[in-house]
């Protein structure tokens, strides 16, 4: 699968995925992954960031709330739409565009820093698109960027619970196939049937790459790593919501912060 049948896809999902997330029933980004990745990212403050993958701009509005000067991209015309419109109504100075991490339309040097949100597990040729991101970056300026953890979600997964519905560990194999294009079909767990009524589900392809592929393609690029981080529910998220607890088993999600030599 190439990259412009998979941004077909992401059109598709685009409206339903809207609506569950803004609903709240993402829980996994907006209980873990999301606070995780802020606690990691360095101070933005008036620097001029790309945001790759930015879906209907939740997280990018995060940044620009932190004093960042955001330009963000999806290739989901549908999301860029929603993102465009949040901005009219609550303005963060925030410019959207559809574009592809694989083919970026900026000028060498063009950014301080760039984010991915799990996304670039999304981009059929990974190691283009952190090439491309490098290029559009100035000197010394950061990527930080999120995805499944690949250990940990590879071609087969499944999540093993006891008798009484704990989750207590994760079976996993086929680690090391490569997967270029498999579309899994799937709505966000904790979304209740009501909010789901009506929806079709999402098609996510699927491209795996094994964690020596990620990490030498980050340093192939150009950069040089600085932190890596595997975030999972403390002990009062997990109480509070329970729907997450289960990223206490392994680590569902891996963090990378990188800087352009």
């Amino acid at each position: 699968m190439d990259h412009r049948q998979a941004a077909r896809y992401w059109e598709a999902n685009a409206l339903a995925w809207t609506r569950l997330a803004r609903q709240g029933w993402d829980v996994y980004r907006d209980a873990v992954n999301t606070p995780a990745f802020l606690d990691l990212l360095p101070d933005v403050t008036g620097k001029r960031g790309l945001d790759v993958g930015c879906g209907e701009g939740h997280n990018t509005r995060l940044f620009a709330q932190r004093g960042a000067q955001m330009f963000a991209i999806d290739v989901a015309p549908t999301f860029v739409q929603f993102a465009a419109e949040e901005e009219r109504t609550q303005p963060h100075s925030i410019r959207y565009a559809v574009s592809d991490a694989m083919e970026l339309p900026f000028a060498a040097g063009t950014f301080d820093f760039a984010t991915a949100v799990m996304s670039l597990m999304d981009v059929p040729d990974h190691a283009r698109a952190l090439q491309e991101i490098h290029r559009v970056l100035r000197a010394g300026g950061f990527l930080q960027f999120s995805i499944m953890h690949p250990c940990f979600s590879p071609p087969h997964r499944r999540l093993l619970r006891t008798e009484h519905g704990q989750a207590y560990a994760v079976e996993v194999g086929r680690y090391f196939e490569r997967v270029d294009g498999r579309v899994d079909r799937w709505l966000f767990s904790a979304a209740p049937k009501a909010a789901k009524a009506g929806l079709p589900p999402f098609e996510t392809p699927v491209f795996h790459r094994t964690l020596a592929e990620w990490l030498n393609a980050v340093i192939h690029a150009g950069f040089t790593l600085e932190r890596v981080a595997e975030p999972k529910a403390d002990d009062d998220t997990a109480r509070r919501v329970p729907a997450v607890e289960d990223t206490r088993v392994v680590a569902y999600f891996l963090h990378v912060l990188c800087h352009k030599r």
